[in-house]
């Protein structure tokens, strides 16, 4: 995968141009920003954990599972990105937020 620039204030410079050190705190950015995401996904998860609790829905939908890690495969061929280890990612938050409807039920 590659990002044709850099968020290094400038955002006229590719990674070839950036020196270990910014390179390291782009990796810090991109960190932060992957931790954010999965707090809103999660935040959107918990909602919809409520709605099925109130709807007395189950848990698990393996239809709407089996949506997500399409779409997260076709993503990751979208960016290049090893669709195994995408689908591994999604595959974990998707199982820990079954945990967590569980344990709220």
């Amino acid at each position: 995968m590659t990002r044709e620039t850099a968020t290094d204030g400038t955002g006229n410079r590719t990674p070839d141009e950036m020196s270990l050190d910014e390179l390291r705190e782009e990796i810090e950015t991109i960190d932060r920003e992957i931790v954010e995401l999965i707090a809103q996904r999660t935040y959107v998860a918990d909602t919809i954990a409520q709605v099925k609790a109130e709807q007395d829905l189950p848990t698990t939908d393996e239809s709407q599972e089996q949506q997500v890690m399409d779409r997260a495969g076709e993503n990751a061929e979208q960016f290049d990105v090893d669709a195994n280890l995408v689908k591994a990612i999604f595959r974990l938050l998707i199982e820990l937020n079954k945990v967590e409807q569980r344990n709220t039920r």
